[in-house]
């Protein structure tokens, strides 16, 4: 049936509590947006494991949000403006 794979799918993700995004791109990720403001930040490991914590929560609960407006305008399906209602209700 249409959608099980992915029902299943969420939720293994909502019943784990580890990390989602590797940490290999998310610490270049952090690394190239801290040297565009030319600060030379050097980061202990486990400050880089917070931040990665921090942005996943905020990701978590950006897209709960999201998924909640999804369901007051009677759809499925998650889009762009739902995410951008949400930042801008929620910043």
């Amino acid at each position: 049936r249409p959608g099980t794979v992915a029902l299943r799918e969420i939720r293994r993700f909502q019943a784990s509590t580890a990390l989602l995004i590797p940490k290999g791109p998310f610490q270049r990720l952090v690394r190239e947006i801290t040297s565009l403001f030319k600060l030379g930040a050097r980061f202990r490991p486990n400050a880089m494991d917070i931040i990665q914590e921090a942005a996943e929560a905020h990701l978590v609960e950006i897209f709960g949000y999201s998924n909640a407006e999804t369901a007051h305008a009677k759809r499925k399906t998650l889009q762009s403006k739902d995410l951008v209602l949400a930042y801008k209700l929620r910043g």
